[in-house]
């Protein structure tokens, strides 16, 4: 059976039904042994791409069936002539971790407990060549305690490559962060999810947790829609996969109207670029027109840098002549913004996306989330975690705490599609949430979101549907930082105003190939 061109995420509950339902068509430890095996494959891939070394690969193992899984990895790999060394958090707690460690003392594996005092090798020289996490995997609901928050601190700090089995641990699987402090996370450079891959390990600290994430389903097969074993994904993961027949074709016989009119309103006082760089990404990023509608009244003539676009005061921007329309960079928050903002969304039929200070005004009248809810075609709306916190009336570490459940809450409030930037954006329609997995740090500079608005603007106002349209900008946007980075222009030092020529060129050869 074909696999799906994208990847669901399932989270810890779904996963555990897929667990037991898998279990009851099979032999006992199955899954364990699998999983094990996944693991050594994958591991003996890597060391074969190295120069040899003869230091033993450093593996701890916990109680549970993540200690399960290490230990049979620890077998495997001793019975290709690998040499390993587990230490043991604490003696095996199930079944299954039980019987992985008999298969592991069978294989000659050296194990002991976790040493009382954690060894420095500063003047030995470092004795492993890798090291491998199995402490304790998606299950985990609570901080670590000392000793092993101290044991993951000195794993993190010692010079080999880190494996993670499942999810680093000290990560919450659902929600991408830590359960306790930072410091109490493993630091993998690589990751093998099995069964299926959890939300967390994409967005939040999880991205810089778990390294590069291979998904090992251990022959549990996934449907046409990404289902396996009688469970829906809770999330999937943003691919060009899943929006590639949404996307704006270039047709020879077609004019610049074919692609739509955007108009860009914001720019308050001290605050005319936020506009204008959203503007200069729309018109990169394809749309036929782009006009730049200003809260304040001491706007520039024309943009020189870019004299294509059209500059104007906002109210004398003609919305019925508008595919779509940008609301909030820079707009400020005084009379003049509100009746920006109103006028705005007295216009229904037009496709919308609100940012940065129009976010901030729609609490402030409760007309304006009505009017929002009232609309044909949800507007796209794209808070930071700040801005989120306003819009539901809480907290930014509520917001982060629980990423995906923020952005659904969002969606479902206000009607719209909900983009949730940060570390692995989440863009959720009330029904379908996807995670983002391109951008870096280098997205982390002023003007960065005004170019995301104007990006979403322009696929809007070519004609592409609004979650199509939040998915590619997002995906694009980080797109733009890689690409900038692999080019040493990122990410310390990397502009905004960088951004939409990178994600021009990043978008042409997509519609190159589709």
């Amino acid at each position: 059976m074909p696999k799906p061109p994208f990847l669901p995420l399932y989270d810890v509950a779904r996963l555990r039904r897929i667990e037991q339902r898998a279990q009851a068509h099979l032999a006992p430890h199955t899954l364990m042994a699998h999983a094990g095996r996944a693991a050594a494959n994958w591991l003996y891939g890597e060391l074969a791409r190295t120069p040899a070394d003869a230091r033993p690969i450093l593996i701890l193992a916990g109680p549970g069936n993540n200690g399960g899984d290490a230990l049979v990895l620890s077998a495997e790999l001793a019975r290709r002539g690998v040499p390993v060394e587990v230490w043991l958090l604490a003696p095996p707690a199930t079944d299954d971790a039980r019987w992985a460690l008999t298969e592991a003392q069978a294989a000659g594996v050296t194990i002991a407990p976790v040493p009382a005092s954690l060894p420095s090798h500063a003047d030995t020289g470092f004795p492993y060549h890798w090291g491998v996490d199995g402490l304790f995997g998606i299950g985990l609901s609570r901080a670590l305690d000392e000793p092993t928050g101290a044991l993951v601190a000195w794993f993190n700090r010692q010079p080999f490559r880190r494996l993670a089995l499942d999810v680093p641990s000290g990560l919450l699987a659902d929600a991408g962060q830590p359960a306790g402090c930072r410091e109490h996370v493993v630091r993998a450079d690589a990751t093998i999810a099995f069964l299926g891959a959890t939300p967390g390990l994409y967005t939040g600290v999880g991205r810089d947790c778990a390294g590069t994430v291979s998904v090992d389903t251990l022959g549990v097969d996934l449907d046409e829609s990404g289902a396996t074993a009688g469970e829906s994904p809770r999330a999937w993961l943003n691919t060009p996969a899943l929006f590639a027949a949404h996307l704006p074709r270039r047709r020879h016989a077609s004019h610049k109207g074919t692609y739509g009119a955007l108009a860009v309103l914001g720019g308050n006082r001290g605050m005319l670029g936020a506009p204008v760089l959203a503007a200069r990404a729309a018109l990169q990023l394809g749309a036929g027109r782009v006009h730049v509608g200003f809260v304040a009244p001491d706007f520039p003539p024309y943009d020189s840098w870019q004299p294509e676009l059209m500059l104007r005061g906002a109210q004398a921007i003609e919305h019925a002549q508008m595919q779509a329309l940008a609301a909030g960079p820079g707009m400020g928050q005084d009379e003049s913004a509100h009746a920006c903002m109103a006028d705005a969304l007295g216009h229904p039929h037009s496709s919308l996306v609100l940012d940065a200070d129009a976010l901030n005004l729609l609490p402030a009248r409760t007309e304006f989330a009505e009017l929002l809810r009232q609309r044909a075609v949800p507007a796209v709306l794209t808070p930071h975690p700040l801005e989120a916190a306003r819009l539901l009336g809480c907290n930014a570490a509520t917001v982060q705490a629980n990423r995906l459940s923020a952005a659904r809450d969002l969606a479902q409030r206000y009607g719209v599609v909900a983009v949730l930037k940060g570390s692995g954006t989440i863009i959720d329609d009330g029904e379908y949430t996807l995670i983002n997995p391109t951008g870096n740090a280098g997205l982390a500079t002023a003007g960065s979101g005004d170019v995301l608005t104007g990006m979403i603007g322009a696929l809007l106002a070519q004609g592409m549907p609004p979650l199509s349209a939040a998915a590619v900008g997002v995906y694009l946007h980080g797109r733009a930082a890689e690409r900038l980075t692999d080019a040493g222009r990122g990410p310390a030092g990397l502009t905004a105003g960088e951004l939409p020529g990178a994600a021009r060129d990043e978008f042409n050869s997509w519609l190159q190939t589709t």
